[in-house]
């Protein structure tokens, strides 16, 4: 992906979860994603799809069942 599309990602996210502290970064080796963090914790990947003549960016984030354990405590 390139940098002026990553910098809208990263602003449309900050925007749509209220959360400045989201970056978006390019990957090394790969041009058809950026990582997704929460200061410095990695927490997903967008991916650009431009199949079809549509583009459009899939954000994909798991969630490990020791994250959920830690917000127990």
């Amino acid at each position: 992906m390139k940098s002026d599309e990553i910098k809208k990602i990263e602003a449309y996210l900050r925007r749509k979860f209220n959360l400045p502290a989201i970056k978006v970064q390019a990957r090394p080796r790969k041009d058809d994603s950026a990582e997704v963090f929460i200061g410095d914790e990695f927490i997903g990947v967008v991916f650009r799809d431009d199949e079809d003549d549509e583009l459009s960016w899939n954000f994909q984030m798991a969630i490990l069942e020791m994250d959920l354990e830690e917000d127990e405590d």
